[in-house]
């Protein structure tokens, strides 16, 4: 029987968010009581906190919201591959030997996992080269578990506009250190919002 596996990070109070971004935040309209038969809750967060799907319209003016993309990358077989490494960018020859006959989707871990609570500050990211060269075998997604494929002191979002070119979609913060390297089943769907530029994700991994 195939097995599911989480890979998302938890919506909670208290999560690290991109500096300057949003918090999440969480509060009840209605609760259980004497006059009221039921809970109702409301949140209020930034589209990128947690595990996340970028949209074109992220990175460019005049780019797709994330409830006009197309879903079949964020829904088939992927790979996972472990991606770890000293170095502050991912580079091609890290990974290249790891992508014989591989899906259309890649996940890269490239972290030993942090405490979502705590900002990860010079967290690993990918390059443009690495992001070009996957679209070169192509791939038409990647997911990578740190926050964002480029640093986060860029400001020329090499990697973000790496994918621009290739048409790939991105997702970003999942949670890979409990999962083996190999091939796998992904479902990670974004919410369907008509304007904005990214939305979170319930990402799952199933054995196959």
């Amino acid at each position: 029987m195939s097995r599911i596996i989480d890979i998302s990070q938890p919506l909670d109070p208290g999560m690290a968010g991109f500096p300057g971004d949003a918090a999440y935040e969480e509060a009840r309209t209605f609760r259980i009581g004497p006059n009221c038969p039921v809970n109702v809750a409301r949140v209020s967060l930034s589209v990128h906190c947690g595990t996340h799907a970028d949209a074109p319209l992220h990175y460019a003016a005049g780019g797709t919201p994330i409830g006009s993309l197309d879903l079949e990358p964020f829904i088939g077989p992927c790979r996972v591959i472990d991606a770890r490494g000293a170095r502050p960018l991912c580079e091609p020859q890290e990974i290249e030997s790891d992508l014989a006959d591989a899906p259309s989707r890649i996940l890269l871990r490239l972290t030993d996992g942090f405490d979502p609570h705590v900002w990860p500050a010079g967290f690993r990211a990918l390059s443009a080269a690495t992001i070009g060269m996957l679209a070169s075998r192509g791939v038409r997604l990647v997911g990578i578990d740190t926050p964002s494929v480029d640093p986060e002191t860029a400001k020329d979002l090499a990697a973000h506009n790496a994918a621009l070119r290739a048409g790939m979609r991105i997702l970003e913060n999942l949670v890979l250190r409990h999962v083996e390297p190999g091939d796998y089943e992904l479902i990670a769907l974004p919410l369907r919002f008509a304007n904005l530029d990214a939305s979170p994700v319930r990402a799952v991994l199933r054995t196959i």
